[in-house]
């Protein structure tokens, strides 16, 4: 996993419980924390760290994934701004993270591992998005989702009908306006 993600999970709990957390949290985690945007680290570090934190907070760790993608997504539209600009909403937004987003990061961090998201639209009008990565972190894309939607003013409703978690191939996450 990519630096940066280490980067904004330390900013995200600074800005939200103290930098004395964050610290507290490699303790538990029993990780030096010393990453770098750029480096690539073990997977286990991430789990590592949610894991310190879902027993600090006394939260499922899918409930701090989300949490942290969610509280996440202000700090890379400050930093990506032109990767949001284009957009008017949510839906167009997502749906440019295959063909737009993620080849960028690819040339801003070499060796990075994005997910791939598939796109359908439901009869209903809602939005389909198939998760598919071995690191198994739809909930952190869940968050992702949900600060997208607050960063384009939208209300919506997100439902996780498949998930690899319970034995799916992939995951699924449906959205509709709320």
């Amino acid at each position: 996993m990519k630096g940066i993600v280490f980067n904004l999970l330390e900013e995200v709990v600074g800005r939200h419980y103290g930098d004395s957390v964050w610290d507290d949290l490699l303790d538990a985690a029993e990780l030096t924390g010393a990453y770098t945007s750029l480096g690539s680290y073990p997977d286990s570090d991430m789990s590592k760290l949610v894991g310190a934190a879902s027993s600090a907070l006394s939260l499922p760790p899918a409930d701090v994934l989300r949490w942290f993608g969610r509280q996440a997504m202000p700090l890379l539209a400050e930093r990506y701004s032109a990767f949001f600009a284009p957009h008017t909403s949510t839906r167009s937004f997502l749906t440019s993270l295959n063909s737009i987003i993620h080849p960028e990061v690819h040339k801003l961090y070499a060796g990075a591992h994005c997910p791939h998201f598939h796109f359908d639209d439901a009869p209903d009008g809602a939005l389909l998005i198939g998760y598919n990565s071995p690191r198994r972190l739809c909930d952190l894309a869940h968050g992702f989702i949900e600060g997208a939607a607050d960063h384009y003013r939208e209300n919506i409703r997100l439902d996780h009908p498949h998930c690899m978690a319970h034995g799916d191939r992939h995951c699924v996450i449906r959205m509709t306006a709320a």
